[in-house]
């Protein structure tokens, strides 16, 4: 375990997700939140130990998990560029 180096603890995993959470609620518009996904799924892999993940591995799958977690934020919260809210009522007009 003391050989291990600190990408492969689990833990490490979660608390770098939770700061980077903490981050995109500081800075909103997800910019964060899918490298905060994919930090804490990595470590919830390497605690159960689903797959055996070891040594720069854990670099590769956080890299996967987060870029699929980014893709499924846009897919799921786009707007498109082409759609523009218009507000067409004034609450201050009775």
């Amino acid at each position: 375990m003391l050989d291990d180096p600190l990408w492969a603890t689990w833990w490490v995993w979660v608390a770098a997700g939770l700061a980077l959470a903490i981050l995109e609620v500081l800075a909103p518009g997800y910019i964060f939140l899918g490298f905060a996904i994919g930090a804490v799924v990595t470590g919830v892999i390497l605690a159960t130990g689903l797959f055996p993940v070891t040594g720069g591995w854990a670099l590769v799958v956080f890299a996967v998990l987060s870029l699929v977690a980014y893709i499924g934020l846009r897919a799921t919260s786009k707007r498109g560029h082409d759609q523009v809210k218009v507000i067409r009522h004034d609450i201050n007009d009775n």
